[in-house]
């Protein structure tokens, strides 16, 4: 991608300065978060549930962070965060008043987290440096990771992506370029509908579709057998409705009245006409006792 000049992309929001090439040696590269990316909708959802999370797993120790660019950086939430998660007792100091002991308190913690996550720290897409200079990319990759390795079934948004301004200083200054940085996947399996187990099972073992009928035609005639009844073949003797009913009631204990349905139906109608409707009508009741 061609670089743009500077000023077109770099829109940082009041309380940010723009950095100064003398903050950037020669080669190094640092991004940075435009106000468009910050107020984009999935990347504010995003920070919501990941700190609604957090509260709520360090509610039991009065802990409550209102900001995670800001509160995540010294290592203290981050450290009774991951003990309550790994269930770990961390040897490090509690509380860090200076910034060199607060340093050291999140070195051991992003040590400790790393291993948990089996992630090599040349890997990772989150360092001391940057946590401990409240990147905010950082700290949402750190905290997408441990969510998704202790919690998976935190409800993350799906398909988090941002546009971010990455500058680097050369012989002739600041180049500067957009990019754009995935912070969630696609989905997993969980976003996905269910499989029917029976298609499943037709795709992938037909072999084995008679003994499943073989196995339900058994467990039919269990319960039906103290109605004098019996089925031979789930084909046919479902068709009419009339077996499928008096099963649901067996199972679920109670009565059905003969005139609610017809019990010999005589002819399609009757079959697809009152018990299927009284099918129809039944089985929500049933779902919601």
């Amino acid at each position: 991608m061609e670089p743009e000049p500077l000023y077109n992309l770099l829109q940082l929001p009041g309380k940010v300065d723009p950095p100064a090439v003398e903050e950037l040696s020669q080669g190094e590269k640092k991004k940075f978060l435009p106000p468009t990316s910050r107020r984009d909708a999935k990347f504010e959802e995003l920070q919501r549930v990941l700190m609604e999370w957090i509260n709520a797993e360090l509610l039991p120790e009065h802990i409550v962070v209102r900001s995670l660019e800001e509160d995540m950086f010294d290592g203290l939430i981050l450290h009774h965060l991951f003990q309550k998660l790994a269930g770990l007792k961390l040897d490090v100091e509690e509380i860090a008043l200076t910034a060199a002991n607060q340093r050291r308190k999140l070195t051991v913690v992003l040590e400790a987290a790393n291993q948990s996550l089996q992630v090599e720290e040349q890997q990772a897409q989150w360092s001391v440096e940057t946590i401990f200079n409240k990147d905010l990319l950082a700290t949402l990759h750190l905290l997408v990771a441990l969510a998704e390795h202790f919690q998976p079934d935190l409800p993350l948004p799906a398909n988090v992506q941002v546009e971010v301004i990455t500058m680097e200083s050369t012989k002739s200054g600041l180049k500067s370029e957009k990019l754009v940085e995935r912070l969630t996947g696609c989905g997993t399996d969980k976003d996905q509908p269910s499989k029917d187990v029976f298609d499943e099972l037709f795709k992938l073992a037909p072999e084995k579709v008679n003994a499943v009928k073989e196995a339900i035609v058994n467990f039919v005639n269990q319960k039906l057998d103290r109605l004098g009844l019996s089925v031979q073949n789930l084909d046919t003797q479902f068709a009419d409705g009339v077996i499928l009913l008096l099963l649901i009631g067996q199972l679920r204990g109670f009565f059905l009245h003969l005139k609610e349905f017809y019990l010999t139906p005589s002819s399609p109608a009757e079959m697809g006409g009152l018990n299927a409707s009284f099918w129809v009508v039944t089985f929500p009741r049933l779902r919601g006792t």
